[in-house]
């Protein structure tokens, strides 16, 4: 991914308003499939429970785009989960955990895909705030995708990695979760390396959409 998104700065309210809209779709999408499978696996508080916090959910990310910050964060309400209600409760943990970034790999491949027949029927201009808007669906979901499957708590990649490991070393990692958001928050502001892996995470999934809806690589932004 070669092309930096500029900020959504100067721009429309309609644009404003659809683009606070993409990231609350994604935001929510993902905590409503964690919600879904976690149902369909035989636990209901999820599925019972509203996902949307007006605060993190539409606010958040709306003062920031309007800011022009390069980097967008967000959140829904955390998905409850019981496992006691699942048969095989590892496994099922590790299918509930990785439906979320699923969800946003989805969608970003439909907002590739409506951006690459934009693009190739010339329905507007490749300057046009609308692109920017298309493209912003396209990262959002990815970075999304990429953070979350880090592995590290409360992250959805520590739930997948949790599957895989076994006796003390599982009891260790589990344990990691209550410090998960120090660590967590360590990581983005004291590890510069960290936000290479980040990077590389979004440069990884960025490609994987380009090559899944034949969308020239330089359209998929890269803004981290």
């Amino acid at each position: 991914m070669s092309a930096k998104m500029d900020p959504l700065m100067d721009i429309s309210a309609p644009i404003l308003l659809l683009s606070i809209l993409v990231v609350v779709l994604a935001i929510t999408t993902h905590e409503a499939a964690h919600a879904w499978v976690a149902f369909k696996l035989g636990d209901d508080h999820a599925y019972r429970m509203g996902h949307i916090d007006l605060m993190m959910t539409i606010v958040l990310p709306g003062v920031m785009l309007l800011s022009g910050m390069p980097f967008i964060f967000g959140g829904a309400k955390p998905v409850p989960v019981d496992t006691r209600n699942f048969r095989k409760p590892f496994r099922d943990m590790a299918l509930v955990a990785i439906a979320g970034p699923l969800s946003n790999i989805i969608q970003a491949i439909f907002w590739a895909s409506v951006l690459k027949v934009f693009i190739e029927f010339e329905i507007w201009e490749k300057s046009s705030q609308g692109i920017l808007v298309l493209q912003l669906g396209i990262f959002i979901n990815v970075l999304l995708c990429a953070f979350n499957m880090i592995p590290i708590p409360p992250l959805d990649g520590s739930r997948i990695m949790s599957f895989f490991l076994r006796g003390e070393a599982r009891r260790s990692y589990i344990a990691l979760e209550r410090y998960g958001i120090m660590i967590l928050l360590g990581c983005l502001w004291f590890i510069p390396q960290f936000r290479i892996i980040v990077g590389t995470c979004i440069y990884f999934f960025g490609n994987l959409i380009s090559s899944i809806v034949g969308l020239p690589v330089h359209w998929i932004p890269a803004y981290i």
